[in-house]
């Protein structure tokens, strides 16, 4: 029997110095995270999406997290995150006033410069018996260009060569509690959240049935940073993934758990084991700077960034 490895990571977000929202608690879990990855050597790392914490506003966070992925010598792929390139299209403000809903909408240049240090997107190769695939369904509904790429892609799913087993990776969770679920209501305080972290119909419908026509049969998501028990629907498994930095949304579920971690997997012919593999330990650093959230680009103060800062996770209070 050929057995081989893969891991699967989502929402890494360390961070940069040299950014506003600096963090060093998600800056040294993400060290803690890569050095249990090296350790355990997969053959191949699978990227869920929101690599850098503010890679939508700022180019040195790519390069910086590049560096930090290419220095690993672990072959991997990636998808984008909202933190990478914006979020969800939404042509109503939400409920919260500090954060601009619609200035935070995917657009076309986010896009491209994720697509500069992490390659093009979607993609779908197959490696040993796996068949591989990621893109970025945040962009259904955005009327972009790349929307448009994106449903051809998703129609030609079906026309791949087939191997033993097909794996999705997406960074939006699909659905929160389940598939046929109403829309949440981006002006509610309470369905805000939710509304944040899943897809939209008739965008979900779409999107599910183009799984099952590409035979797709394990999906992986991020974004939320908390997992549930694996959900099946119609021969597809649902897996919702750890975060790296920081657990949310762990008061959603009662069988939620917001244990930070990632995903090891162990492929044979016959099956795909997934193991979630928690940190083996969490930071905790203190110190850092500027404020969690989406803060609007134009109410940082970069004054507080320290582009010299290399060690001591304590030195700014």
């Amino acid at each position: 029997m050929n057995t081989w490895y893969f891991v699967h990571v989502s929402d890494i977000q360390p961070g940069s110095p040299r950014s506003f929202r600096f963090n060093p608690r998600y800056y040294e879990n993400w060290q803690i995270a890569r050095e249990q990855i090296m350790r355990l050597k997969p053959e191949l790392m699978v990227i869920g999406g929101d690599i850098t914490r503010d890679g939508s506003v700022h180019d040195f966070e790519f390069q910086e997290m590049k560096a930090s992925l290419d220095s690993m010598q672990i072959p991997y792929r990636a998808i984008p995150g909202n933190m990478d390139t914006g979020n969800k299209h939404t042509v109503k403000q939400g409920p919260r006033p500090e954060r601009d809903d619609i200035g935070l909408n995917v657009t076309s240049e986010q896009l491209r410069r994720f697509s500069r240090y992490f390659g093009e997107f979607p993609w779908s190769f197959v490696h040993k018996n796996v068949r591989f695939s990621g893109f970025y369904a945040a962009l259904a509904g955005s009327g972009l260009p790349e929307e448009k790429r994106m449903w051809q892609w998703l129609e030609d799913l079906k026309k791949l060569e087939p191997a033993q087993h097909h794996i999705m990776t997406i960074h939006y969770a699909l659905f929160i509690d389940d598939l046929e679920e109403s829309n949440f209501d981006i002006t509610k305080p309470e369905e805000y959240p939710a509304w944040y972290f899943g897809i939209d119909q008739p965008y979900r419908r779409h999107i599910f049935e183009a799984f099952k026509a590409g035979n797709v049969n394990m999906v992986f998501s991020g974004h939320i940073q908390c997992r549930r028990p694996v959900q099946a629907i119609d021969s597809i498994q649902f897996y919702k993934s750890a975060g790296i930095p920081f657990s949310q949304f762990d008061d959603r579920w009662p069988d939620g758990d917001p244990t930070l971690g990632f995903y090891h997997c162990r492929v044979t012919d016959d099956e795909v084991d997934v193991i979630f593999v928690p940190l083996e330990r969490e930071s905790t650093a203190t110190g850092g700077w500027g404020k969690g959230g989406h803060i609007k680009p134009e109410d940082r103060d970069y004054s507080l960034a320290q582009p010299d800062w290399s060690s001591g996770f304590s030195k700014k209070k």
